[in-house]
C-alpha cells in the first residue's frame, strides 16, 4: 500500500499537564519514517483560548485542524497520521469520509477507534475541557459548531452516524460516554472481545462497512508494554493482539487512513524502548 505519513505534533488537545511531551513523541515516531513519504503540518505555538466554546485552546485547535486538511489534501496514497492528541482525528477522519463519498455513492465508511477512552465528551459534559476527550463525539456532530461549521452558520454537522463506529479496547468512560455509547447503539469490543481478530472482523461485516479508518491510541495498549501515555488504564491490550486485530481488518477491508496518537515519552531513552512496539504497529497498518 502506498502511504503518506502526516506528522501532527499537537498538545493544544490533550489534558495533561505533562502534554509537551506530545511534541517529543511525534518527532521521535518521525525519526523512523521514510523521509519521502513524511508531511509535518505545521503546529501553533501558542496554547490558543476557548473562545466561549467550552474547549480548551479551542482557538490552537481550529488552526491545527485546518492545516491538517490542507496538508491531507495534497498528499498521495492513504494517509497516516503521527500525532499529538486524539484530536488530530478530527481532520483525519473528515478527510476520509470525503474520500470515501467522492470515490463512490455507495461506499459506507467504517471507523475502528482503538483507544482506552471512548472520547464521547461534549463541551458540555466534559469534566476537562480537553478536545482529545471530545473528538469521536464532534465527529458525531456533537462537537461545537465553530469547529464544524468555520463559516458561522451555526450548524453542526456530522461526518459520521453511530452505525459506522467501533469502540475496540474502551474501558474507561465516562458515565455521559456510557449514557451516550447505550443510546446511540455504539458496537464495543473490549480488550477480552479482541483477543480473537475475527471478532472485529465480523462486527464490521455486521455494519456494512466497505472500507475502513484506523484509530489507534497508544493507551490501547496495557500499560505494561509501554510507557510512553499520559492516561495509562489497566488491562488493555497486548501489542500483539493490536497489531493481529490490524492486520485481519487490512485483509478484509481497503484502508481510507489510519492514525497514531498520544505517544507522550518521559525522556528520549524512555522513548526508544516504546518504539519498536509502536513501529511494529506503523507496519501493520501500511503493509
Amino acid at each position: 500500500m502506498s502511504a503518506t505519513f502526516v506528522v501532527v505534533p499537537s498538545w493544544q488537545g490533550s489534558g495533561s499537564s505533562r502534554a509537551m511531551r506530545l511534541i517529543d513523541g511525534a518527532e521521535a515516531v518521525r525519526g523512523d519514517l521514510p523521509a519521502a513519504a513524511t508531511r509535518v503540518v505545521e503546529v501553533p505555538q501558542g496554547a490558543g483560548e476557548s473562545l466561549d466554546t467550552g474547549v480548551q485552546r479551542f482557538s490552537s485547535i481550529a488552526a491545527i485542524a485546518q492545516a491538517t486538511e490542507a496538508v491531507l489534501a495534497d498528499a498521495p496514497g492513504t494517509p497516516i497520521l503521527v500525532g499529538g492528541d486524539c484530536g488530530v482525528e478530527f481532520a483525519g477522519i473528515r478527510h476520509a469520509a470525503a474520500v470515501a463519498a467522492r470515490r463512490s455513492p455507495d461506499a459506507r465508511l467504517a471507523v475502528v477507534w482503538f483507544d482506552a477512552h471512548a472520547d464521547l465528551n461534549t463541551p458540555q459534559s466534559s469534566p476537562s475541557g480537553a478536545f482529545h476527550g471530545m473528538v469521536l463525539r464532534a465527529l458525531l456532530g456533537g462537537g461545537p459548531a465553530e469547529l464544524s461549521d468555520p463559516s458561522g452558520t451555526g450548524a453542526v454537522a456530522a461526518v459520521l452516524e453511530s452505525a459506522q463506529v467501533v469502540l475496540a479496547g474502551a474501558r474507561a468512560l465516562d458515565d455521559a460516554e456510557a449514557d451516550y455509547v447505550a443510546e446511540a447503539g455504539i458496537r464495543m469490543l473490549g480488550p477480552t472481545e479482541l483477543a480473537d481478530p475475527a471478532a472485529l472482523v465480523e462486527t464490521l461485516v455486521a455494519s456494512g462497512a466497505t472500507e475502513v479508518y484506523l484509530h489507534v491510541d497508544l493507551d490501547v495498549i496495557d500499560p505494561g508494554e509501554i510507557g510512553g501515555v499520559q492516561f495509562p488504564e489497566p488491562f488493555g491490550l497486548p501489542v500483539a493482539e493490536l497489531v493481529a486485530a490490524i492486520r485481519a481488518v487490512r485483509e478484509r477491508f481497503p484502508l481510507t487512513g489510519a492514525g497514531i496518537t498520544e505517544f507522550a515519552p518521559s525522556t528520549p531513552e524512555a522513548a526508544v524502548d516504546d518504539l519498536p512496539a509502536i513501529l511494529r504497529i506503523v507496519s501493520a497498518l501500511v503493509r
